[in-house]
């Protein structure tokens, strides 16, 4: 993990570890490119850390300068430097909540070693924006800012257009969910137009799920330019179990009969109340269950039950 980590500065690198076992290969192969300034097509499945993969480089250089022994000590200079694109305003919303942990992770890890961190702003600007809030991201641009492809392009067809004079990096999140859409065609030219306006043309991220081919969505990112696809392989793993409500399902006589089953099942020697009562069992040993049925009646019919049999463990005086 020090290798990985090296290019960052300590405080980062010391937050990063805090947080997490390792980098993932997802990571590893985006800070390789990130740090040659290419850009960079991530494609991994949910869950390899490819949004952080793209944000840990640039609040490393906004609030600490980069790597080695820099500090952020200076200013950042006005205007927005990051921009994050999302085709879905609440995922928009979920990465500027979520920003926040490392913003504030790593300005504690640079304080415990007694290291100055610039501010870093950051600002999210959806359809939902309110009117007195887009004011104030154009008189006082975000360092960050978290935006979807229809308000960058209203974005730059307004006077608030130089506020995004100053990005340098451009992540776009689910690009495969936009790549082969009218709407991914309409991004592209906002994202021309978009360099059109800098000095230097920004260098561009795109994270993906797992898709193919790859050479075409990097096309889309970046059209002719190159750029370096990090695809580390990821074999499928299932965890699959069988579970059988009762030991003999030749013989469900032992079956309760003081509750109602589910429309089209026989009411004597029903399998449903041992089915009611492990999904029940499950749900409570879990944080999240997702339970398939035949019908939308039987999922509501299925519902109340759980609900009722919850109630019952939950009772003063009921055994858990």
């Amino acid at each position: 993990m020090s290798d990985a980590l090296e290019r960052f500065h300590p405080a980062t690198a010391s937050w990063f570890r805090g947080a997490f076992d390792r980098p993932t290969p997802a990571q590893e192969g985006a800070w390789d490119s990130l740090a040659s300034g290419a850009h960079t097509l991530v494609v991994a499945p949910t869950g390899s850390g490819k949004t952080l993969s793209a944000f840990l480089d640039s609040l490393d250089r906004l609030m600490l300068g980069g790597g080695g022994d820099a500090d952020g000590s200076a200013e950042r200079p006005p205007g927005t430097r990051v921009l994050y694109i999302s085709p879905l305003k609440a995922l928009a919303v979920d990465v500027e909540r979520n920003l926040r942990a490392p913003l504030a992770g790593i300005a504690r890890q640079a304080a415990s070693l007694g290291v100055r961190t610039a501010e870093v702003t950051v600002g999210i600007r959806t359809g939902d924006t309110p009117p007195e809030e887009r004011r104030r991201q154009r008189s006082r641009p975000p360092h960050v800012l978290v935006t979807t492809p229809e308000s960058l392009f209203l974005l730059l067809t307004s006077a608030a257009r130089e506020t995004l004079a100053t990005v340098d990096t451009v992540i776009i999140d689910e690009i495969h969910a936009v790549a082969a859409s009218k709407r991914g065609a309409h991004l592209a030219l906002s994202l021309e137009r978009l360099d059109q306006l800098l000095d230097t043309p920004a260098r561009r991220v795109g994270l993906s799920a797992t898709v193919r081919p790859h050479s075409e969505v990097a096309r889309f990112l970046a059209g002719e330019r190159p750029v370096t696809v990090v695809a580390p392989g990821s074999d499928k793993r299932f965890e699959l179990t069988v579970r059988v409500p009762v030991e003999d399902m030749t013989d469900l006589s032992s079956a309760s009969t003081d509750v109602t089953a589910p429309p089209g099942t026989p009411g004597e020697g029903s399998i449903w109340p041992h089915v009611e009562r492990q999904v029940v069992d499950l749900i409570a040993a879990h944080r999240s269950t997702i339970v398939f049925v035949n019908s939308r009646r039987l999922a509501e019919r299925l519902t109340a039950r759980l609900n009722e049999i919850h109630a019952e463990d939950t009772e003063p005086g009921s055994l858990p």
